[in-house]
């Protein structure tokens, strides 16, 4: 009876581990297909569509900014508050638009290397793109660089650009103020054009691209122009957080009063420490602190007529102009 028993156990675990095998070699065979589809299967993503979302987004803002800019220089006209000497500001009167501009300049083309294909499909790895291609920091050493050489007005390929203007790169395509570019880069800048190339080849960023023009065949131009002719473009107003608008009346008072005479712009400065607690009567005080009410005496005395007054800007004058 013992015997019969054995043989049974044994056969039922012999056929115990067979199941097991099977299933551990089924399980391991699902394990490696899963793995392969993995690695093969596309990974769909939606951010292509988000950034033409973006754009289109960006495009309609754009478009609705420069209708309302439209609109403000209309009503500034009406209201009489057009601008009286655009020839020395670089906005149009408006505080919106940036003028049409023109004169003479440089103009900056990088481009990717016409190596970068060859290269990658050579080694089978694209990890070595990014020598071959434009990247941000590429773009802004020539920007920055044109600023400091005394850049007056700038663009990047067709938009207008103010040193604030943030400039993006994913990886070969530019983002700039919702729009996208694709090399060639052109960069423009209207100024005093020695200036500018002196500043490029000062610039020690500019250096460094020079040297992967030079190993890896990278793009680099620049042409010297008479005429560059920029068209007007709304102007992206950053918010300020931190700075504030002065007021530019008093600041412009004083400067008047100091140029009209010397002591008097001097006394109305200081009049109030140097001659005490108060011993200037109040419509003398407040005579010195106009423009230019200073340089005729005679006409700023009190209701009472008295000649004092005089006196005492005269002597307060001296005093402060120590």
């Amino acid at each position: 009876m013992s015997r019969h028993t054995g043989k049974h156990g044994v056969k039922h675990s012999m056929l115990g581990g067979i199941a097991v095998f099977v299933v551990v070699a089924l399980t391991g065979f699902l394990l490696a297909t899963n793995i392969r589809v993995n690695r093969t299967a596309t990974v769909t993503s939606d951010t292509a569509q988000m950034v033409e979302q973006r754009v289109e987004q960006a495009d309609k803002l754009r478009s609705e900014v420069s209708k309302l800019n439209s609109q403000i220089n209309t009503l500034n006209k009406l209201a009489g508050t057009g601008d009286s000497d655009s020839s020395n500001s670089e906005d149009a009167g408006s505080g919106t638009v940036l003028p049409a501009v023109e004169g003479p300049g440089i103009t900056v083309t990088l481009d990717d290397s016409p190596l970068w294909k060859t290269m990658v499909n050579s080694s089978g790895s694209a990890s070595n793109i990014n020598d071959y291609v434009i990247h941000q920091q590429d773009i802004e050493a020539v920007v920055n660089a044109l600023w400091a050489g005394g850049a007056e007005a700038m663009m990047i390929q067709d938009q207008r650009v103010l040193f604030n203007s943030a400039v993006i790169c994913v990886g070969n395509v530019l983002m700039l103020q919702g729009k996208q570019y694709s090399p060639p880069y052109t960069i423009s800048a209207i100024g005093p054009t020695e200036n500018m190339l002196n500043a490029l080849a000062d610039s020690q960023a500019v250096q460094v691209y020079q040297e992967y023009v030079s190993a890896f065949g990278l793009g680099w131009d620049v042409e010297t122009k008479d005429t560059l002719k920029f068209p007007e473009s709304p102007l992206a107003m950053q918010p300020l957080k931190y700075a504030k608008a002065t007021n530019s009346g008093t600041s412009n008072s004083n400067d008047s009063s100091n140029s009209n005479d010397s002591n008097s712009s001097n006394d109305s400065g200081t009049s109030d420490d140097a001659s005490g607690t108060g011993s200037t009567p109040s419509g003398s005080a407040g005579s010195t602190g106009t423009d230019g009410s200073a340089t005729d005496n005679s006409s700023n005395t009190d209701a009472s007529g008295s000649t004092g007054t005089d006196t005492s800007n005269s002597s307060s004058g001296g005093t402060s102009g120590d």
